[in-house]
This record gives structure tokens, C-alpha cells and sequence, in this order.
């Protein structure tokens, strides 16, 4: 199980690897103190060794934080002392280790290179301070070891970068998954959309006639009139349901997605309040006196000054902003500016906020610059009509249409 004894020892061990090289660089040097006193060529433990036994387990308890200098330095200091009193154990022990730690945590090339450093500084300080021949059988052993430390570490290099990559394998297939599912969600709810948007523009086109034919009878026959615009009402009550399902197909997998009115600048003090908490100041200032706004008109201002504010956060080079809505009789103008980056993009960038934006303003008849001014700061200004679009030009597109 995940929450057993062993589990949580390894957890911490593996969020103190310090730690745990402590105490094993203690082990090793008691191991190899033990074997100097008690082995079958046993000697007293003299100055050199409770020394070298220091610095043993000091080199061992950082050779993970810093591998080539603690190799470096392990080589140096047990040459020195080989050549001065031979066949110095926890120095020994402690090269071995740390060019099996170098070998796991570098290339190939540098494993191979520190391990014939090992093994010839070892051999040569042995030969020297022992007065062995240079082809004494025992010197074998030195070659061997510094071989397998060599081995062993990058054998587990060549692991490490396995696991890895499968790892990483796996994170990837994943994400695939993940974005395939997604996709073909979004490609469902496209189909289904379709099919819907074909329902709807039948009962409209019923609407359409129907209004034409209660407009005929309503002088001399009213009662052909009345039953006409009783298919109108029932048809106007089916695409209100199609509309909803719509909706409600192409949102259903928006976040937070909520079956309520849509926002409007009422909204607009805890959209402050957001920004403010998330480290934008803004500076709000207010000219005319705030009236009730058409609710397309109140919906696009509220998105026009969400959209700005948010990329002024993203992207400004400070964290503050100034917002200016002035209420005029012909509509409502919004600026807002912020100091602006070196990479923000100009006025005519792509960005998918600019092109939602100027959809958002097109839709209600308004009109949106967006742009560097001459202090260097990046400006959206809008203009929003205090009325709909025009009767006559939403005609003329259904006639295009």
C-alpha cells in the first residue's frame, strides 16, 4: 500500500538525500575503521586513520550535491595520504564511491575518464606508499574496483534515463488521449449543433410565413388571423427550446458553466475586486451619470473591459491599469490603457481577444481601436450605441443571408 511503513521511509530518504548520504558515508567509514582494527592483517588505529575517516564521510555526504568536486578532491587527498601511510581504507572506500557517483550523474565519456583517473592515482599512491611492484597480483584488486564502480554507475545512468523516457511515454500518451477525447467531444457537439441550427431555421422560416399570412387575414378574417399567429406563437416556443438546447450542447463543457443571466457592468465592482486580489491595480474613473444599457450593449461593455483588464495583466510591463467608462446620450465610450511591454502586440495583431473583441463591439454597431499611443501605452477605446443595431441593417443581412 502507499501509506505502509516502508513507503513513508522511502518518501522521506528520498526528500533528505543528504541526509541519508550522512549516514552511510558514517556506515561505510565504521565498516572500514572495523576491518583496519579487526581484519586478518589487524594494526591500531592511528592519527591518519580517525582523520581520513573525517574526511571520508564528510566527501561521501556531499558527493551528490556536487559530484565532480568532491571526486576532485577525494582524489587528491587520498593520493596524499596513500603515499604517505598506505592502504588508507575509508579513502579508499570513499573513491569508489564517489566515481560510481560521478559515472551515475554524467556521460559516458566523463565515467570513463574519472574511472582511469581512479584507478591509476589509486594504483600509483598504493604502489608507491606500500613499496609494492607495479605488477603485484593484490593491485588487481584496485583495477577491478575502480572497473565495477565505473560499471555499476552507469548501468544505473542507463536506467535512470530509461525510466525517464518511459515516463515521459507515458505523460505524452496520456495528453494524446486526453486531447483526442476532447476532440471528438468538441466534434459531437458540433454535429449535434448542426442538426439543431437545421430544426431552428425550419420553425423560423414557419414564423416568417405565418406572420405573413396573419397580416393578410387580419382585416377580413380575423379569426384565420388569430389561428396564424397561434402557429407563430408555437413555433417562436420551439426555437426558444432549440436555442436553449443549443446552448447548452456547446457550453456543457465550459468550466463553471452555469444556467444564469449573463453578466453586465453591475458586475463590474467584483470584477475590480478579482483583478485587485490577483495583483492588478486599477484606477476606475466614471463621467456621465450610469443608466441601464440595452442587455447586448451592457454584455459586450462587460466583455470589452474583462478582455482589456486581463490582457493588461498578462501582458503589461506593469501590474496597473486605467478604466474610463463615459456615459454619453448617444451610447458609452470605455478606454482602457496600460503601460505597455516591449512584445505587446500592435494594433492590427492577431491575437484571439482582439478578434473576439471586435466581434463583441461589431455585433452591437460600435466601433473599437486598439493600439499604442504616443506615451508608449497600449490603449483598447470603444464606443458602444446606447441602441441596438439598426431594424434596416440587420434586414438587409437576413436578405444577403
Amino acid at each position: 500500500m502507499a501509506d505502509d511503513p516502508l513507503s513513508r521511509i522511502r518518501a522521506r530518504a528520498a526528500s533528505h538525500p543528504q541526509g541519508v548520504d550522512a549516514v552511510f558515508g558514517l556506515v561505510v567509514v565504521c565498516a572500514t575503521l572495523f576491518a583496519v582494527r579487526f581484519g586478518p592483517s589487524g594494526r591500531a588505529l592511528g592519527g591518519e586513520d580517525l582523520v581520513a575517516a573525517s574526511l571520508a564521510c564528510a566527501l561521501i555526504a556531499t558527493r551528490r550535491r556536487w559530484p565532480l568536486p568532491v571526486f576532485w578532491v577525494v582524489t587528491v587527498v587520498s593520493a596524499a595520504f596513500n603515499l604517505h601511510a598506505a592502504l588508507v581504507a575509508p579513502l579508499l572506500a570513499t573513491s569508489v564511491i564517489c566515481t560510481y557517483t560521478v559515472a551515475s550523474r554524467t556521460t559516458r565519456r566523463v565515467a570513463v575518464v574519472t574511472g582511469a583517473i581512479t584507478i591509476l592515482t589509486v594504483y600509483a599512491a598504493v604502489v608507491i606508499g606500500a613499496g609494492r611492484s607495479w605488477t603485484d597480483p593484490q593491485n588487481a584488486a584496485i583495477v577491478a574496483w575502480g572497473g565495477l564502480a565505473v560499471a555499476v554507475g552507469g548501468a544505473v545512468r542507463s536506467r535512470q534515463a530509461d525510466l525517464t523516457a518511459v515516463e515521459e511515454r507515458a505523460r505524452q500518451a496520456e495528453h494524446n488521449r486526453d486531447e483526442e477525447a476532447r476532440r471528438r467531444v468538441v466534434e459531437e457537439r458540433l454535429r449535434i449543433a448542426r442538426d439543431l441550427h437545421d430544426v431552428v431555421a425550419h420553425h423560423i422560416a414557419v414564423i416568417n410565413v405565418q406572420v405573413g399570412v396573419a397580416t393578410a387575414l387580419l382585416r377580413e378574417e380575423p379569426d384565420g388571423a388569430e389561428e396564424a399567429l397561434a402557429h407563430v406563437r408555437q413555433a417562436a416556443r420551439t426555437v426558444l427550446a432549440d436555442l436553449s438546447t443549443v446552448l447548452d450542447v456547446l457550453r456543457s463543457g465550459e468550466p463553471g458553466y452555469a444556467t444564469e443571466p449573463p453578466p453586465g457592468l453591475s458586475r463590474l465592482a467584483s470584477m475590480l475586486d478579482a483583478l485587485g486580489a490577483a495583483g492588478l491595480r486599477v484606477e476606475h474613473r466614471q463621467e456621465g451619470e450610469a443608466r441601464p444599457l440595452p442587455s447586448a450593449v451592457d454584455l459586450a461593455a462587460y466583455r470589452i473591459v474583462q478582455e482589456s483588464l486581463t490582457n493588461a495583466h498578462k501582458h503589461g510591463s506593469e501590474p496597473a491599469a486605467r478604466l474610463r467608462l463615459d456615459y454619453t446620450p448617444a451610447g458609452l465610450a470605455i478606454v482602457v490603457d496600460n503601460a505597455a511591454a516591449h512584445r505587446r502586440p500592435e494594433a492590427h495583431g492577431t491575437g484571439h481577444g482582439l478578434i473576439g473583441l471586435r466581434e463583441r463591439v461589431s455585433s452591437v454597431g460600435g466601433t473599437v481601436r486598439t493600439g499604442r499611443d504616443d506615451d508608449g501605452r497600449f490603449t483598447v477605446s470603444a464606443f458602444l450605441p446606447a441602441t441596438p443595431e439598426p431594424a434596416d441593417r440587420l434586414d438587409r443581412q437576413e436578405t444577403r443571408t
